[in-house]
């Protein structure tokens, strides 16, 4: 019979407790759980990864989860009615891993094209930043599920992430890099935030007092949950002050019980500090899992049809057409009865580019590849299609194949050396990160196998750990890493570049492979760390890594009637806890040398282009058509198809700027930062307020720097905007100012185009941007119609944060508002004139 609910106000459960049971509740009790009292009906909550898809427990493996396109793919939407339903979905997807909260949105600005976790956030832009992102943790929130934005603040970068000092101005950080939060908590109130693993301003940001006590709670005015990013916090009398609320992940490394209660003793920390977070933490559960006995639930799949279905239309909603020479796009093989069609799909095509790597990586349900997507949208028509690979994979694939255990069982066998305890593991059929095993932290690990090669040759593998590790076959030892792994987050993300070795292998012939790897040693970052084993052992053939794709891609497009090339970035390329290796696709310039000769092969090639971030494309003059798909989810074969054979109509705007270079970029020079005189990491970020498109467009030498604008998107029709006018309200000073236009569509198929509103003072400047976007509304119309619409944007909008004063002020004077398609593409210009205020 179930239990009644506990209906007990936060604060008097918060009476109700104990300062021993305090101080439990401000930690983690495990990596994904808080700490429950059962004694009082508080349970624990589960929290889990975004932002794209809800991974559950598992950071690999697990039951499958659906996977959403990633945060640039939702806001190359534009349309936040779609990312509203995303939140909603990934609501119900939370339900089917028992989780509460789900960690994103991500919202900090694209500062450089080379940021690591661009992908994850949703652009350059902090008012379309905020306004996704608000629409996410609207449908989110609205299925009981909380969201945490994060990660508070300036944290734009992977590269020293745990360790780096960021410089910013006060104007700059609250005009670029506090806005999107801003704007989504005003808006939408998440019940969540996490801060970053950086410093801001030399104060670290999970006890940053201005952050998180003067503008957070007081300015702002936000009563939800601020918790650390995992291993992030590294104080605990000052995180406590700041209103740090929750260390994550459990059991604490930093707000251990008894260091606490010995604060609490010495006076160090007060009872009404403490019981301040407590009544986050608390909150937390009321709005979630409400008071009462801790339930179970077991974590399932659930592979929905309209979460497919939402997948598959917002995956195309958000690709871009960016370059459609001759009208190329879409393509017109639908003739019935037409001669053959040779289509050839090359790079990427066989790939699934469906996220990010990292935190965002998500074991998909299923995964569909450009070329099934075709294949299968293409399956009535009269297609021969050929397909070759590219080389550019980052690390070895994982020893997978051909191996077996002493008990000739695929896989590996595990032992921990000089155990006290049980000394061995099942099966592993994945040589990756091993968990810790209780009783056994901190020892070795022997890994074991029998491989029988398919094929003769000089075969490539490779190995890395953790800590110091030896690959031995047939007991002489063939590679040795001396230390700890370079790169200890790349290593858990599956994105480490190791360095591969060459053995000669007979086919048929048995060998033995052991592994003996060490746990970390003298290590000084994340404390969940310690103790921890892994490594990771890859082979590749020698006849497929040392296969020439480039000729036979070549020989394929020349007996083409088109060529379709995928590139992009694989999750081992784009992930978190690493920046870009370069502005040039991977690897070493491979997929630029295969556009290049596909092109001068056949004249019609379209290349399609699958990151999260803006790339180098030398090639652009040589080809035919360029369609930016990001990372569009679990659905992206199918969504490509969509747009490639014009079952959709292309929308999508970019929500990031594309320079012609990296040199070109704003923060060039100033990213990612180095060390000081005293050996500490330090970033400056010295563009100030002109990030993206504020930087490009600030007179015509930047314009010409850009390859495609802010804004930018073709369609398969066309569109004019006419009939500009505003209407301006003296009555009060948070009255709209309203934008009127009137949109048609002169061409000939059905589409969607979004306009844009930006705001200026007229009298260009140094110190302020040219343009800022305020408003942007999506119009859907057949061919012929026209439609006259109304947009909206306040005053506050003409504001820029004054340092001296430390408030937002409006400057007295003539003001530009300008409504395009793009930054660049403006239809119309009204002015206004504002009275100074603050």
């Amino acid at each position: 019979m179930p239990q009644a609910k506990d209906t007990r106000s936060v604060d008097a459960v918060l009476v109700s407790l104990t300062r021993e049971e305090k101080v439990l509740l401000l930690a983690g009790s495990s990596f994904w759980e808080t700490t429950a009292i059962p004694a009082k009906s508080i349970p624990s909550i589960k929290l889990s990864d975004g932002p794209n898809g809800v991974r559950g427990a598992a950071m690999k493996g697990g039951p499958t989860s659906t996977c959403f396109p990633c945060a640039v793919s939702l806001a190359a939407t534009w349309n936040m009615g779609s990312v509203r339903e995303v939140g909603k979905a990934l609501g119900e997807e939370a339900k089917t891993k028992g989780a509460n909260l789900l960690l994103g949105p991500t919202v900090c600005p694209h500062r450089h094209p080379l940021g690591g976790r661009n992908f994850e956030s949703f652009s350059e832009d902090p008012y379309l930043a905020g306004t996704m992102a608000s629409a996410y943790i609207d449908g989110l929130q609205g299925e009981g599920i909380g969201s945490a934005i994060k990660h508070f603040a300036a944290n734009e970068q992977e590269t020293f992430r745990n360790i780096v000092d960021v410089a910013v101005s006060a104007r700059a950080l609250r005009e670029i890099y506090l806005r999107p939060f801003e704007i989504a908590i005003n808006q939408a109130k998440p019940w969540a935030l996490m801060t970053a693993y950086n410093s801001v301003n030399g104060s670290h940001a999970d006890c940053n007092e201005m952050l998180l006590r003067d503008i957070l709670r007081r300015e702002w005015k936000w009563d939800g949950l601020v918790i650390s990013d995992w291993g992030g916090s590294t104080s605990l009398i000052e995180s406590l002050g700041a209103g740090l609320d929750l260390e994550m992940p459990g059991p604490p490394t930093i707000r251990k019980p008894e260091a606490i209660l010995r604060a609490l003793e010495t006076g160090q920390i007060s009872e009404s500090l403490v019981d301040d977070r407590v009544r986050a933490v608390l909150q937390l559960v009321a709005r979630t899992t409400g008071f009462g006995p801790q339930q179970q639930y077991e974590e399932y799949a659930d592979d929905k049809t309209s979460h497919r279905e939402l997948i598959r239309r917002l995956g195309s909603e958000g690709i871009v057409l960016l370059k459609n020479d001759d009208g190329i796009l879409p393509l017109n093989l639908a003739r019935p009865g037409a001669q053959t069609t040779k289509v050839a799909l090359l790079g990427f095509a066989d790939e699934e580019l469906i996220h990010g790597g990292g935190s965002a990586a998500v074991n998909a349900h299923y995964r569909v590849t450009p070329a099934e997507g075709l294949k299968k949208a293409l399956e009535h028509c009269n297609v021969e299609f050929e397909c070759v690979k590219a080389h550019t994979l980052r690390k070895l694939p994982p020893m997978v194949d051909n191996v077996t255990n002493k008990e000739r069982n695929p896989g590996w066998d595990i032992e921990f050396l000089h155990s006290q305890t049980s000394n061995t593991l099942p099966c592993l059929t994945q040589p990756l990160y091993i968990p810790t095993v209780p009783g056994n932290e901190g020892l070795a690990i022997r890994a074991a196998t029998t491989f029988c090669p398919p094929s003769s040759g000089r075969h490539y593998i490779s190995l890395s750990g953790l800590g110091p590790s030896s690959l031995l076959i047939n007991g002489k030892e063939v590679y040795r890493q001396a230390g700890n792994c370079p790169d200890l987050m790349a290593f858990i993300l599956s994105s480490y570049a190791d360095v591969p070795v060459q053995y000669d292998f007979v086919a048929g012939q048995l060998y033995h492979i052991e592994v003996v790897s060490h746990p970390l040693e003298a290590y000084n970052g994340p404390a969940f760390m310690n103790g921890r084993d892994g490594f990771s052992v890859g082979f590749m053939l020698q006849s497929n890594r040392e296969a020439n794709l480039l000729a036979e891609a070549v020989a394929v497009a020349v007996r083409s009637d088109i060529a379709i090339v995928f590139t992009g970035n694989t999750a081992e390329w784009e992930a978190e806890g690493q920046d870009q290796v370069s502005f040039h696709l991977p690897r070493d310039g491979s997929q630029d040398r295969l556009v290049s000769a596909v092109a001068a092969a056949n004249g019609n090639t379209i290349v399609v282009n699958c990151t999260g971030v803006p790339v180098a494309m030398p090639w652009i003059n040589e080809i035919k058509a360029l369609v930016q798909a990001w990372f569009p989810g679990q659905e992206a074969g199918n969504s490509i198809a969509d747009i490639l054979v014009g079952n959709r109509c292309p929308s999508g705007k970019l929500p990031v700027t594309f320079p012609r270079a990296i040199e070109d970029a704003p923060a060039f020079g100033n990213f990612p930062g180095g060390f000081d005189h005293d050996g500490r990491a330090c970033v400056r970020y010295e563009e100030g307020v002109f990030v993206g498109y504020r930087f490009y467009d600030h007179g015509p030498e930047q314009r010409e720097k850009v390859l495609f604008p802010f804004g930018y998107g073709l369609s398969y029709t066309s569109f004019t905007l006419c009939d500009i006018s505003l209407s301006v309200f003296e009555d009060d000073h948070d009255d709209p100012v309203q934008v009127h236009v009137t949109v048609s569509n002169i061409g000939n198929r059905r589409g969607t185009e979004t306009i844009q509103v930006y705001v200026g003072h007229a009298l260009h400047s140094e110190e302020h941007p040219w343009k800022t976007l305020v408003a942007f509304a999506q119009v859907p119309l057949y061919p012929g119609e026209s439609r006259a619409t109304t947009l909206a944007f306040t005053r506050r909008d003409f504001a820029h944060f004054d340092e001296s004063s430390g408030r937002w002020i409006i400057a007295a004077g003539e003001y530009r508002v300008h409504v395009g398609t793009s930054v660049v593409d403006i239809a119309g210009t009204e002015r206004l004139v504002m009275r100074e205020s603050m």
